[in-house]
């Protein structure tokens, strides 16, 4: 075991510096969610996490933070791709609320169904949002333990004033679940045997 801690960085992989166009203003739905979706299947290409991407917007279509599951890659289960997504937006926003006084709406795409804890930390992160891809059934036909996600979970971030939508390019994000599956990507948290 390595001796304490000082600092906890996170970061990238390499790859992503050449996968993002932060000049481009990503106008659609769909072009939003191509993004996430994109970013979890080149981190599944790469072997460099879980196939899980994220991606959150201001509402006029500017990109303002990504994430890709980075789990096993930084030895860190917080880092999901969404909660990278959040670190970063927020870092770059020089807030820890995307909802501060002055700063535009904010909108989370990700390629899969948030799991209890991203869905915990959306609702404190500031976005108005959150649209993703493949289900929390997809994710856990897979292998994985989302946590306790229940209907109520989002019908508490909606009551709270998130809008939450699912579904949107589910077949391609499902398709990078297979990818990871046939690759024998590591699963990392596990469904309990019963």
């Amino acid at each position: 075991m390595k001796g304490p801690p000082d600092r906890v960085t996170v970061d990238h992989p390499a790859w992503m510096a050449q996968a993002v166009d932060w000049d481009r203003t990503w106008a659609t739905d769909r072009e939003r969610m191509e993004l996430a979706v994109e970013l979890s299947r080149q981190n599944v290409e790469h072997r460099t996490g879980g196939p899980f991407g994220a991606a959150i917007f201001e509402r006029s279509g500017r990109l303002v933070g990504v994430g890709v599951n980075s789990v096993v890659r930084l030895d860190n289960s917080a880092l999901h791709a969404e909660m990278v997504a959040f670190m970063m937006a927020q870092h770059r926003a020089g807030s820890f609320t995307l909802a501060a006084p002055g700063l535009a709406t904010h909108e989370l795409f990700t390629s899969c169904e948030p799991c209890a804890m991203c869905l915990g930390a959306a609702l404190w992160s500031g976005i108005s949002r959150l649209v993703f891809g493949a289900s929390g059934e997809d994710v856990r036909d897979l292998g994985f333990d989302e946590g306790p996600v229940f209907p109520q979970s989002h019908q508490y971030l909606a009551e709270r004033g998130i809008g939450i939508e699912g579904g949107l390019l589910r077949a391609e994000a499902c398709g990078v679940l297979r990818r990871y599956r046939e690759l024998q990507g590591p699963l990392y948290n596990r469904v309990p045997a019963v």
